[in-house]
């Protein structure tokens, strides 16, 4: 059997949008109802790795281009642009933000580089009149990143002009100040608009502690949702094999279990 091709795909999708002849749940689709869907793949994209599951990671790939080839397809249908646009435009990007590579320019340093980068990125905006008067160290951070993305660029871009913490020690000391401030709102009665403040607060020194320490924000919180399911789900199989439920016990009674998980999972790395 012959291998399929992006052509292929392509025509799949056409297919399936067809208004007469395709999928009925495909063709009442648009951009706004499908972009969520865009996202999940490519988190699903990187929990593959995560788990270095390579042939999974093919598969999520498969799925995250399909995001793009419907994306293509709407807009083709829309008289916007088509998929060969969207290539042209990706190829053309790179070509133009990689000046070492394609051209005559070179860089003394990968910092020099990423400086580099950053001219480029300006002079696009200021060639399509976006953020012409705006020469903020933090003009240009999107606002369609997720928020914790967000905060780490704007808190890098600050780190540019000299905003910034000398190292991780101040950001923990930091943090506990900003969790203090949280304690005391609900000391104070746990106002839901303050609250929200004050956490927030918390969540953006909790993404520049991460910045510090050279971790991935999305990453350690996906590793953290894993180790947590990892754990409740075994609380959940003991419980069940002493013949009384998670469900059934209290609260103390399911922190002891908890603990023993965390005594069991120690044990097995020994």
């Amino acid at each position: 059997m012959s291998r399929h091709t992006l052509n292929d795909l392509l025509d799949i999708m056409t297919r399936l949008r067809d208004p007469e002849r395709g999928c009925p749940w495909d063709v009442k689709q648009n951009f706004a109802t499908i972009a969520p869907y865009t996202i999940e793949e490519a988190y699903e994209v990187a929990d593959a790795i995560d788990r270095q599951d390579w042939h999974d990671l093919r598969d999520e790939l498969g799925d995250l281009l399909l995001q793009v080839v419907f994306h293509a397809q709407m807009a083709k249908e829309a008289g916007l642009f088509d998929f060969d646009d969207v290539a042209h435009a990706i190829s053309d990007k790179m070509l133009r933000r990689h000046p070492h590579v394609f051209g005559d320019t070179s860089y003394d340093d990968i910092e020099a580089q990423k400086q580099g980068w950053e001219d480029i990125k300006r002079a696009e905006r200021a060639a399509k009149g976006e953020g012409v008067d705006d020469t903020s160290a933090l003009a240009g951070v999107s606002h369609g990143l997720p928020e914790w993305k967000r905060a780490t660029k704007l808190q890098q871009r600050a780190a540019k002009v000299g905003f910034d913490w000398p190292n991780a020690v101040p950001v923990l000391d930091k943090l506990a100040e900003e969790l203090d401030e949280v304690r005391a709102e609900f000391a104070d009665g746990a106002d839901v608009g303050r609250l929200q403040d004050e956490i927030g607060d918390v969540l953006f020194v909790t993404a520049n502690l991460a910045r510090h320490a050279g971790v991935d924000f999305s990453q350690a919180m996906r590793h953290a949702n894993a180790k947590f399911e990892r754990r409740f789900r075994r609380m959940e199989a003991l419980a069940q094999s002493e013949g009384r439920p998670l469900a059934e016990r209290d609260l103390a009674g399911q922190e002891a279990l908890w603990q023993r998980v965390k005594v069991l999972e120690r044990s097995s790395h020994d």
